[in-house]
């Protein structure tokens, strides 16, 4: 069987206690189909602040250079706000995201329907379930490109960001799209401001140039607002939207929303090969830190992707999210999913759990 070299970004808040739950889990992973995961913790975010004074220390990308994958639980927290931007925790983020190259992130948007009375959409609209992925471009576009603060002698300082695309990087991004569909409903929407911006004109001209190499997946296009009321309105439209870093960083959290908890959602981000990084969609929580409450699902799912796109262990991927379903299913909740007449849990107690039904095999 396998063996795996996985570097392990605890974080900060909430992100030890959520990290630890999904190391169980693929401790139990291990044990059950024979292979062996390998972690090395290293710091990333405000604790690396603290103990660095850098979010990402030159070590921290080094060893994530050398691992297999990046598990990562979360970054930020009031204690850090006062820093500036550059110095911030969530720099750590973009660091990571950009000098390990990791230019695809995978937001998948599934409503569970043991927690559908979670969602805020009418019965109507939900019908059986949600399920839908936003893939984003995650190193170009307005966070990446030129920017800065200049003075004028009418209107006092102005700031700018900029907006830059290439056409590699949309064909790469879009080319991601398109091979995921595959494997799901073959149904891409793409989501530009074409009528406006011209860095969308380009988006849209290369990403229906590269539709042309996928006959089998149906392609449309949708502007940035329409899509953000469609979601609300008929979520059960979309498959698999593609979207640049801007559009998708919203867009993603609008997503999340309509599935009842941000605290259930995980997220990959991709590269060149089978190297990524899988973290919540959820922060840090810095309020529920070290308080046995905070939901460790997103996480555990996060490792799931792990296992299917980094691994290509598509059996052990499916053996956590089916367990994810059987826990939901015997009713057990933590507070932040939390309905009447089901069962209260802490971290620890949803992760032994996870890890008693992967163990049972059901």
């Amino acid at each position: 069987m396998g063996n795996y070299r996985i570097a392990v970004i605890p974080g900060d808040g909430i992100g030890p206690e959520i990290v630890g739950q999904t190391l169980r889990v693929l401790d139990q992973i291990a044990d059950t189909y024979g292979h062996h995961f390998e972690y090395k913790e290293l710091l990333a975010g405000g604790c690396a602040i603290d103990a660095t004074g850098e979010p990402l220390p030159e070590e921290t990308v080094a060893e994530c250079r050398k691992s297999d994958a990046v598990l990562l639980g979360a970054v930020g927290g009031a204690k850090w706000d006062h820093l500036p931007g550059e110095k911030r925790p969530e720099m750590a983020l973009l660091g990571l995201r950009g000098q390990l190259g990791l230019y695809a992130n995978l937001r998948p948007a599934y409503l569970y329907k043991q927690l559908q009375a979670a969602c805020p959409l009418k019965p109507e609209i939900i019908g059986e379930s949600i399920d839908l992925l936003v893939v984003r471009e995650l190193t170009g576009g307005i966070y990446f490109g030129p920017r800065g603060r200049r003075a004028t002698a009418e209107r006092g300082e102005e700031a700018f960001d900029t907006e830059v695309y290439s056409e590699a990087e949309v064909e790469r991004i879009a080319r991601v799209a398109f091979e995921i569909a595959r494997g799901r409903q073959r149904r891409v929407t793409n989501v530009d401001k074409a009528n406006v911006l011209e860095s969308s004109r380009l988006w849209r001209a290369v990403v229906t140039r590269v539709a042309a190499d996928y006959p089998d997946v149906e392609l449309n296009h949708m502007y940035v607002d329409n899509a953000a009321m469609q979601l609300v309105r008929n979520p059960k439209q979309f498959d698999v939207i593609v979207t640049t870093n801007m559009f998708g960083d919203i867009l993603s959290d609008e997503a999340s929303m309509i599935t009842g908890s941000i605290g259930m959602l995980p997220s990959a981000s991709l590269g060149q090969g089978n190297f990524g990084l899988y973290e919540p969609v959820h922060g840090s929580a810095p309020d529920l830190a070290g308080q046995d409450r905070a939901n460790p699902l997103a996480t555990i799912l996060s490792a799931a992707m792990m296992l299917r796109y980094s691994f290509g262990l598509a059996q052990e991927a499916e053996a956590i999210t089916s367990a994810v379903e059987q826990v939901l299913a015997a009713g057990y909740r933590t507070g932040d999913i939390m309905s009447p007449g089901q069962t209260l849990v802490g971290t620890a107690q949803m992760g032994q759990l996870v890890c008693d039904y992967i163990a049972k095999g059901d």
